[in-house]
């Protein structure tokens, strides 16, 4: 699902730049919570882009003092990858919808249903 690949056929570069064009809009248009969630989504591409650990060391160890930088290359997402991020917050949501229904909670759970919509026009 994940490897290195060239920048022009990353998914998930593609898909950060949409989510971020479209955080800019809600941001201006004052959608607070479409906002938050767009973040959240920006998170989960960026969280699932970071390389493993070699398993050896520690997050501390990976560089050497001084070599430079310690940033990595990121891995690229195909579209399927990006797909099943989207899909597990949209889970995730409903999910937790569904929980807050069973509590008597119908108003968290109707802005969790509405995440989960939002979340989910980006799978198309």
């Amino acid at each position: 699902m994940t490897e290195r690949l060239d920048p022009a056929g990353d998914a998930g570069a593609e898909m950060k730049n949409r989510l971020r064009a479209d955080l800019r809009e809600a941001m201006k248009g004052g959608r607070a919570s479409e906002a938050a969630l767009i973040r959240v989504l920006l998170a989960a591409i960026d969280n699932a882009e970071a390389p493993p650990l070699d398993g050896s060391r520690k997050a501390a160890d990976q560089h050497r003092f001084r070599d430079g930088s310690a940033e990595v290359e990121r891995l690229s997402l195909s579209e399927a990858a990006v797909r099943a991020i989207l899909a597990a917050e949209v889970l995730e949501r409903e999910t937790a919808a569904a929980e807050m229904m069973h509590l008597n909670k119908a108003d968290r759970a109707e802005a969790l249903r509405a995440e989960a919509l939002l979340a989910r026009r980006y799978m198309e």
